[in-house]
């Protein structure tokens, strides 16, 4: 089969190619083999690819971890798919190719609503999101909520879902006003703020006089850090999912984590087991499923690539202009 791969084993954009004679794999007990129509890109196979993301053991090699195809064959036990099936689904590696194995256990059966563009960019944010929000952030309803990144896949998937499950107000931050409006007019956002041009912090505090927000939702790290202490409300949880600015916070003010009680977590998705990620997948299928089919949420694609194009789809997502989800049509 045909897989991307990297010249070197890593390297930049332009070290990415087809390989001609990559191997299919074969689907283990409880896995489906999909033939790929489509995969959508994360800032993980950025990192991936240049060598600076510690893959999980159960990975392969080849990048990408979501994808929608359809049923090509079924190992021994896989649970309720048969050859044929129009799926999506997330996976610990291997979707940038013709072919995937890939744990039933992680596959949805795609909506006819949904393209199979669309389908392939919903499994990894809407996943994370729902991560984010429940299992690590303890969302409830009536809850204020900041939800950096919000034009980003995850951000554009926490911001409606926290709508619509009840958020007292859902604040945004983003690097231009064209995101923000974005964030506010078609995604629903009480308000969105330009993190280059102001300071969130201050602009948080003000719009709840002064109470802060109950959650905040980071992948940005260092540089969003201290702002998002400075105004979290008391008893206030931050859930750090990424470390876009930097790893490495010289400065924190402790005396306001201990008086304002707040709690900060790390959380990843691709290094859980199976059973944990199944649990996410299936409360995405209970909780957002049925608003995709309606139009209720819905999924933003920025552009579409030939999976050919490999080199110009990571450097779109490189320039971080995007609002929503690149995907590669394999074809």
């Amino acid at each position: 089969m045909r897989a991307v791969d990297i010249k070197g084993g890593t390297g930049n954009a332009n070290a990415l190619f087809i390989d001609e004679n990559a191997p299919v794999p074969t689907p283990g007990d409880g896995e489906l083999l999909v033939r790929v129509k489509a995969f959508g890109l994360n800032r993980m196979d950025v990192m991936q690819r240049e060598g600076k993301y510690m893959l999980p053991p159960q990975a392969p090699k080849t990048l990408g971890v979501e994808f929608s195809g359809v049923v090509e064959s079924l190992g021994e036990g896989a649970p309720d798919f048969k050859i044929g099936d129009e799926v999506f689904g997330l996976a610990y590696g291997g979707a940038y190719a013709e072919y995937i194995a890939v744990s039933g256990k992680m596959c949805i059966h795609k909506p006819k609503e949904l393209s199979w563009e669309q389908a392939a960019g919903v499994p990894e944010t809407w996943i994370t999101a729902t991560q984010a929000l429940w299992s690590v952030g303890g969302f409830k309803p009536g809850d204020r909520v900041l939800i950096h990144a919000g034009a980003s896949g995850v951000g554009i998937a926490a911001i409606q879902l926290a709508k619509a499950h009840g958020a007292a107000a859902v604040y945004t931050t983003a690097s231009s006003q064209e995101k923000i409006d974005f964030c506010v007019k078609e995604l629903g956002a009480t308000a969105g703020f330009n993190y280059k041009t102001q300071d969130f912090g201050e602009e948080i505090l003000k719009a709840t006089d002064g109470k802060g927000v109950d959650l905040i939702i980071d992948p940005v790290g260092q540089s969003h850090l201290q702002k998002d202490v400075n105004c979290a409300a008391k008893d206030g949880r931050i859930v750090l999912l990424a470390m876009m600015s930097g790893a490495v916070v010289k400065e924190l003010n402790l005396a306001q984590i201990l008086f304002k009680r707040l709690r900060i977590e790390g959380s990843t998705l691709r290094s859980r087991d199976l059973e944990y990620q199944q649990a996410l997948r299936d409360k995405v299928v209970a909780e957002v499923l049925t608003g995709m089919e309606s139009g209720s949420f819905k999924v933003f694609v920025e552009k579409v690539f030939s999976w050919k194009d490999i080199v110009d789809a990571h450097k779109l997502m490189e320039s971080n202009e995007t609002r929503g989800k690149i995907i590669c049509i394999v074809d």
